[in-house]
């Protein structure tokens, strides 16, 4: 039987931490390959993390980096850190060396925590941030402490609860459309507020309980995969986390945990949906499955309906905004589909959404398409470092803009059909267009470049190159890419390249990106998920 929750309880991640190992200390809260910790155990390791930062010397607004995939390790880092005060910033570990780099060299962390498996990705982040203190994780780096052995050595003695919600907790960033990252910052408030509200508002399909067991298979510097599990970690719900999306590990932990809950992206419930024993496997158990940050075409999300005949809700909202704030719920989910099927959902509780003129701001009609603007307490504090950036998108008047253009039909469903900033979403991934084209440009062959999304069964969108050769040049598809490969990740590389003759252009030079894109995606139902 579940202990009721007493959502109000709950204002801070070490206020949660307490809760939980108050009223439910044995039940586990984060499960990690054969490693269970419990809410009492998660609390008392959290104490001691907070007392190691100080001890470190680690004051009220420092940070720590983590460059390393999904464990439990990085969730205590993360809840421990906010006891003493400290920021987390995960990096994402699908970047090149160079860009994890740059985001260590801009949130100037105090102490780094690296897995093992990427130590040799240290050099070039040192090159560019300068020599840090190392902890190892999972492994051994040679001259590193190691994480379990500085952790237990720290005093397992409780912090003063007087934890300001209003403090900044973590980083994420994510790029911007001129390819320099941002660091979007969240405190306790904006991290939780909006949440507690909506589970106070107690509708069916969002209800979540201590006997849930929640997947986390999302990267966890994205909001995806930190805020999933901070979603679990709410209602005290076992957290399984996993290193990285692997479909087959996936299927695996539908048998051995009854797995309750999760959130993918599109291209990651395909893959579940092309492992050869995906229908052979019970998915009685799973309750909701959450899918979102990029694209998803109706006759994916018929089969995913039909095969685990769990509810679906579709998720909308912005790293921003601490991910969701719009939702499509299971009612409107059907196997045969239906228009609303094509939306991103309703707003949530507490949560407003309007359109306006990108320009002047003036709101439009239902029907009418223009910038989705949203207000809700899950806006972030603002971006590291970047007052104007700030501004641009925290006016000040409690609306956050979201650089997505879509629409409101009568009946208050939110659809999303372009993205004003050109971001492309990749595998729920986001590419912006200039960090390629910045990559493909030095290529002696290349006179001019554009890149654009174009759509892709397996990846939602996928990254296409319309390039333009200098006279008397010529290049392959092929050495561009790899011409590419060495100044961004993988992921951002086009997945092919067109050549033409010359990009189309407005009378003031800019490029023409919708005509680039209008004949890929001409006929598709749904362009932005």
């Amino acid at each position: 039987m579940s202990t009721p929750l007493h959502y109000d309880a709950i204002q801070t991640l070490p206020g949660m931490a307490r809760y939980h190992a108050r009223f439910r200390p044995e039940r586990p809260a984060f499960i990690y390959g054969a490693r269970a910790t419990s809410w009492a155990a998660f609390d008392r390791r959290t104490d001691r993390i907070a007392h190691a930062l100080i001890a470190a010397g680690l004051r009220h607004g420092d940070r720590i980096g983590y460059i390393g995939k999904g464990n439990d390790a990085y969730f205590e880092l993360l809840f421990g850190a906010s006891k003493a005060g400290v920021i987390m910033v995960p990096v994402q570990w699908r970047l090149a060396p160079v860009e994890m780099g740059g985001i260590v060299a801009d949130a100037q962390p105090a102490l780094l925590f690296v897995t093992a498996e990427f130590a040799s990705v240290l050099p070039e982040v040192a090159a560019l941030a300068g020599a840090l203190p190392v902890v190892a994780v999972e492994g051994a780096i040679p001259g590193c402490p190691d994480y379990d052995s500085w952790r237990e050595a720290a005093p397992e003695v409780p912090l003063p609860e007087d934890v300001d919600p209003d403090n900044v907790i973590l980083f994420l960033y994510t790029s911007g459309t001129t390819g320099v990252p941002k660091g979007v910052m969240h405190s306790h408030r904006s991290v939780l507020d909006g949440r507690r509200e909506q589970y106070k508002a107690a509708f069916a399909w969002n209800d979540w309980n201590e006997e849930d067991v929640n997947l986390v298979a999302m990267p966890v510097a994205h909001i995806a995969g930190t805020g999933a599990a901070i979603n679990g970690a709410f209602h005290g719900a076992a957290n399984l986390i996993h290193a990285q999306f692997e479909a087959k590990a996936v299927l695996e932990a539908f048998q051995a945990y009854n797995i309750t809950k999760l959130f993918l992206v599109p291209a990651a419930v395909g893959q579940l949906l092309r492992e050869p024993d995906v229908r052979a496997i019970d998915y009685s158990k799973l309750r909701t499955m959450f899918y979102g940050s990029s694209p998803i075409t109706l006759d994916l999300l018929r089969e995913a309906v039909e095969v685990f005949g769990c509810g679906f809700c579709q998720n909308y909202g912005m790293t921003e905004t601490s991910g969701t704030i719009v939702s499509l719920p299971p009612a409107d989910h059907e196997v045969g589909g239906n228009r609303r099927m094509r939306s991103a959902g309703l707003p949530l509780p507490g949560v407003k959404v309007r359109i306006v003129d990108p320009d002047s701001r003036a709101p439009l009609l239902p029907g009418q398409t223009g910038e989705i603007e949203l207000m809700t307490a899950q806006a972030m504090v603002g971006y590291w470092r970047k007052p104007e950036e700030t501004a641009r998108v925290l006016p000040g008047d409690g609306w956050v803009r979201s650089g997505d253009a879509g629409y409101l039909d009568d009946d208050g469903y939110l659809y999303v059909h372009d993205r004003i900033k050109d971001m492309i979403v990749s595998g729920g991934e986001n590419v912006y267009p200039a960090e390629v084209e910045n990559a493909m440009f030095g290529h002696p062959a290349v006179a001019d470049v554009a890149v654009i999304g174009v759509p892709d069964a397996k990846w939602g969108e996928a990254v296409k190159a319309c390039v333009v050769l200098k006279q008397g040049h010529s290049a392959s598809a092929e050495e561009l890419i790899a011409f590419a490969r060495s100044r961004i990740a993988g992921f951002k590389l086009p997945k092919t390249v067109d050549f033409i003759l010359e990009l189309p252009r407005n009378p003031a030079g800019k490029i023409l990106k919708r005509v680039l894109r209008e004949p890929y995606w001409a006929g598709q139902e749904r362009e932005v998920g």
